[in-house]
């Protein structure tokens, strides 16, 4: 999960910062030029501040909430595609641009598919972003039954990767996600729909409950972490609404994993692609 307050920090500080400039140009400093006489005088300090960090902020701003949004993975809900440490970039135009806090859609984007991994606004919480992997759309029929996943009565084509290997330090699904860096209980799975292939894990050290069959409403969305059995999910607490996507996660950007003792820089997985 990720926390969303820093865009609406980043927009008033954009308004607060603009508005001091525009009022000052607006009012004074005509003044100051008419008092000065021609002479070089000196800004307010506020001023100076406002004048430096606003074109900053506005940029910022502009490609953060309209282009390309960067976040920290901080569990392992997503394992083995994406690690705790994991900065990603999440494309905020794929589903539709929308306006910085109100979130107002200016275009109608791309439709979500299978397979995406997806940034969305948590629905019991919207302060909060959450990373899930798109498994049912609107009026699929969605089955999960001993650890297999059907779609309308299709069971999905999934097979063995082996064993999981921790990557890293940590990176070996501890934290409560079960596994140890080597342990013949985990296995990745390659799982496939239609033309997407993407990995997936299962852990038989634990009996995960949260079996059944369910019907995607209207313009709502079933997501599912690729760690599934500690993934706390739409099997737990339901549908994403469309309006609550932020964006599709496109690549991994760095990787540093701040539990570690020593360096926990991984520039293996820089440039890594996400989404299919």
């Amino acid at each position: 999960m990720f926390h969303a307050d820093f865009e609406f920090f980043l927009l008033l500080a954009s308004l607060v910062t603009g508005f001091i400039w525009l009022i000052d140009c607006l009012f004074f400093l005509p003044r100051r030029q008419k008092d000065s006489q021609g002479i070089a005088f000196s800004e307010p300090l506020l001023l100076e501040y406002s004048k430096s960090f606003f074109p900053v902020l506005l940029v910022v701003l502009i490609l953060r909430g309209f282009l390309f949004e960067p976040f920290r993975i901080p569990s392992g809900s997503m394992m083995p595609t994406l690690l705790v440490g994991d900065f990603i970039l999440v494309n905020k135009f794929s589903y539709g641009l929308r306006l910085p806090v109100i979130h107002t859609r200016l275009n109608d984007g791309d439709s979500p598919k299978r397979g995406d991994v997806a940034v969305f606004r948590y629905p019991r919480n919207e302060s909060l972003d959450y990373i899930k992997r798109i498994i049912g759309l609107p009026g699929d029929r969605i089955g999960y039954f001993n650890r297999r996943l059907t779609i309308n009565g299709v069971p999905l084509q999934t097979k063995s990767d082996g064993d999981y290997q921790g990557l890293g330090e940590l990176n070996n699904m501890s934290g409560g996600s079960g596994c140890d860096k080597v342990n013949a209980d985990c296995k990745v799975l390659v799982e496939q729909q239609s033309e997407v292939t993407y990995t997936i894990m299962n852990n038989l050290q634990v009996s995960y409950s949260a079996d059944g069959e369910l019907e995607v409403p209207a313009g709502q969305y079933f997501v599912m972490g690729d760690n599934r059995d500690h993934s706390s999910d739409s099997r737990v607490w339901g549908f994403v609404p469309e309006a609550n996507l932020v964006g599709k996660a496109v690549m991994i950007w760095m990787h540093w994993d701040w539990r570690t003792n020593g360096n926990g820089l991984d520039i293996s997985r820089v440039g890594t692609r996400i989404s299919p």
